[in-house]
């Protein structure tokens, strides 16, 4: 008989995680309120009937606040049987308040936040942080098996919420950095796709540029691999916290503006590789 696991949230990412585990052979169920259907997943008209067909329910949501208001909204529906892995990229207290509300109903929960593109999270090669118990870790062993190969316990609730921002504030200030060098290229009479090209096997090669390039040189954002407008929040969310701590982050600030100029223009539900928009498109 097949695992069972639900979703909450089968958007960019949810959809693309339960369509991995959907080809491993797990009997999926998404709830969405903004899809009717995804490839290989059952989708349910509520939140609740996921909850009441499946012990383990993926939390994929836009933000910790969307997050906590799901599970205030499943109700009685949550009973100790329950285990929510939640891959939102949300405020690290928030996380916390989350767990700490289901621990209330006797409900497992574990931040497991995704480090890669929906694309990598589709072929099962994105990386896991994962912040809660190691007995609930033990628990969802099978199912985070199935997900992704890379996986890393940085700490407890909160951790991971904490280590996922150090990652998106490195990997987005990569892609910052391609951008700008990108348009300063084209500015000097250079084809971007040859720019490309060019840099790949020097030491100004990077993940981003492999992952990117080729979309920033295009112009091509749509499909969508990850949306501007949701790398902008956590952009957000990293200043917030570096504020609350004392961190200096000047390049994140850049980066931000970069990031509003860019949906300003229209781009906010693009792939983030249209941050280059803002730099090719007129005076910040």
């Amino acid at each position: 008989m097949a695992q069972r696991v639900g979703i909450i949230g089968v958007g960019l990412l949810g959809g693309a995680l339960g369509q991995r585990l959907a080809k491993q052979g797990w009997e999926v169920f998404g709830h969405d309120p903004a899809v009717t259907a995804v490839d290989g997943l059952t989708i349910c008209p509520t939140a609740v009937e996921v909850a009441e067909r499946c012990d383990t329910i993926l939390l994929s949501l836009p933000t910790s606040s969307v997050a906590a208001g799901v599970i205030d909204a499943l109700g009685q529906a949550v009973t100790a049987r329950h285990s929510f892995l939640d891959t939102t990229t949300g405020e690290p207290s928030q996380m916390e308040a989350l767990g700490q509300a289901l621990a209330k109903r006797d409900a497992a929960y574990l931040e497991a936040n995704v480090a890669g593109s929906s694309e990598l999270a589709k072929r099962g090669e994105a990386t896991l942080f994962l912040g809660g118990s190691t007995e609930t870790i033990d628990r969802c062993q099978p199912l985070l098996a199935a997900l992704a190969t890379k996986r890393f316990h940085v700490g407890p609730v909160g951790a991971a919420s904490r280590f996922k921002l150090v990652h998106n504030l490195i990997l987005g200030l990569n892609r910052a950095a391609l951008a700008e060098g990108l348009a300063f290229a084209e500015t000097l009479g250079f084809d971007a796709a040859d720019t490309v090209e060019n840099l790949r096997d020097t030491p100004a090669t990077s993940a981003a540029l492999e992952a990117k390039g080729g979309k920033m040189a295009k112009a091509d954002y749509e499909p969508p691999q990850a949306r501007l407008t949701q790398h902008l929040k956590d952009v957000r969310l990293i200043r917030q916290l570096a504020d609350a701590v004392g961190a200096n982050t000047p390049l994140s600030a850049v980066h931000q503006s970069l990031l509003e100029r860019a949906e300003a223009l229209g781009l906010g539900e693009a792939d983030n590789a249209a941050v280059i928009e803002a730099l090719r498109r007129g005076n910040l």
